[in-house]
């Protein structure tokens, strides 16, 4: 029998946000043609952020006309102080949609990657001060009114995206600079922003998680004494483990280099078993079943108990990698409830880490005010030959539960009412246990 045993009278950290997404809900505010939305749902996950990288590779979010500093400030030979040189409106409206459901965007100063065979604007900016400039006006625009705008008070402002990603070969897809020419531009941007805006968070460089890399970034930045509020980096992976890994990696070259007060954000991860072939097929398959499901809850889970601030899974628009909706239907998909039930946890009193280890077998923990439980138990290998396990849970006290479950077979209902927290536990399933 494996036990996992929980200690509720102990004091605990409370739940940190690692069920932020990237993509918003699909929804419209500006037209009548509606047909799908997804807005409900989306809402009832209790999203944090919405990181609005790529979501303007989709019409409903305003396609190439959103997002991308290029979309926004599209002659870039334009005056930068002049309202007339921007183009807000299909950013406003996916960002007041995103505000509509309860998430607040986190908002990416770059450029959308591009796998067309010609680039068209993912090369260094010819003005480094002045794409600060643009990147400031913008700043104004969404949260102190410039150019018609709002007063929406978005927190987290991240220079460019995986600048990284094609760094040691010809073909470039995200930065067609050389790295010293990206740090060149991080700087300037980072001390432009934070001076014009000292209480905002700024940082990145969203890197693909290239490890020697982000260790040179965090380097070069320390040297140049450049602001580094957050620093985000991305992983896919077949490992849960890895990420809190690679998390911890990051955290010790921020503290060996002076960034004491800098958040770790991995801000892009999903299950990848490889990027190619037969590979590539099956990760796809597995993010919109049950195998990506409890990938996505063993991550959170371990990612609760790692150096890492901040997990934004991606994604939630409609692409081939959103295991959370149907790309077709908008209909939930198995991904959804690990993101939907780890917003319950935001009501926690605080968090209750396991005392043991099961193999294979991650949780959550929380306590309400009340002394109500809520546990979550996931059973995730990259093994698909991986045998069922029985799995007892031991709060220290008798009661009443109800079970939610997601596995091959089941979409997050309700299995069970009972006083027995003893379970068969299939591969890739999870289990949500209230204590009522």
């Amino acid at each position: 029998m494996n036990t996992l045993r929980f200690d509720l009278s102990k004091d605990g950290n409370k739940f940190k946000i690692l069920n932020a997404t990237n993509g918003g809900p699909w929804h419209k505010r500006h037209a009548n043609d509606q047909g799908r939305s997804n807005f409900s749902d989306y809402k009832a996950a209790r999203i944090p952020y919405s990181r609005n990288h790529d979501s303007g590779v989709i019409g409903i979010y305003g396609g190439p006309y959103s997002h991308d500093i290029s979309a926004i400030f599209p002659n870039f030979d334009a005056d930068v102080n002049d309202p007339d040189s921007y183009d807000f409106a299909c950013t406003d409206e996916s960002i007041l949609i995103c505000t509509e459901a309860g998430t607040e965007t986190f908002f990416r100063l770059g450029q959308t990657i591009e796998h067309q065979v010609v680039k068209h604007n993912v090369f260094p900016p010819k003005d480094f001060k002045k794409w600060a400039e643009i990147c400031e006006h913008i700043i104004r625009h969404y949260n102190e009114g410039w150019a018609n705008g709002y007063a929406l008070g978005i927190k987290y402002w991240e220079i460019w995206n995986e600048p990284d990603l094609d760094i040691y070969q010809d073909y470039k897809r995200t930065w067609t600079g050389t790295s010293e020419e990206f740090f060149d531009l991080y700087e300037t941007a980072a001390k432009h922003l934070k001076e014009r805006f000292p209480h905002l968070k700024i940082g990145g460089p969203a890197s693909c998680g290239r490890e020697e890399w982000i260790e040179e970034f965090i380097k070069e930045m320390a040297k140049r004494k450049a602001p580094l509020d957050f620093l985000s980096w991305h992983i896919y992976c077949s490992e849960p483990e890895w990420i809190s890994v690679r998390g911890g990696k990051v955290k010790g070259w921020l503290l060996e280099n002076g960034f004491t007060q800098t958040e770790n954000h991995c801000n892009e991860w999903n299950y990848v078993k490889g990027w190619t072939g037969d590979d590539f097929i099956y990760s796809i398959r597995s993010m919109h079943g049950a195998k990506g499901a409890a990938f996505v809850s063993a991550a959170i889970a371990l990612a609760q108990a790692s150096t890492i601030d901040m997990l934004m899974y991606y994604d939630t628009r409609p692409s081939v990698f959103c295991g959370a909706f149907d790309l077709y239907t908008y209909e939930k998909l198995k991904g959804y409830y690990p993101l939907y039930w780890y917003g319950k946890f935001y009501d926690m009193d605080r968090e209750i880490p396991s005392e043991n280890k099961v193999d294979n077998v991650y949780s959550l923990c929380g306590v309400d005010k009340e002394g109500k439980a809520l546990v979550q138990i996931t059973y995730y290998s990259d093994d698909d030959n991986a045998e069922n396990k029985t799995v007892s849970v031991d709060l220290g006290k008798t009661g009443r539960y109800e079970v939610y479950l997601v596995d091959e077979n089941h979409d997050g209902e309700l299995v069970d009412t009972t006083e027995n927290l003893t379970f068969d536990l299939k591969r890739y399933s999870i289990l949500l246990i209230k204590e009522i």
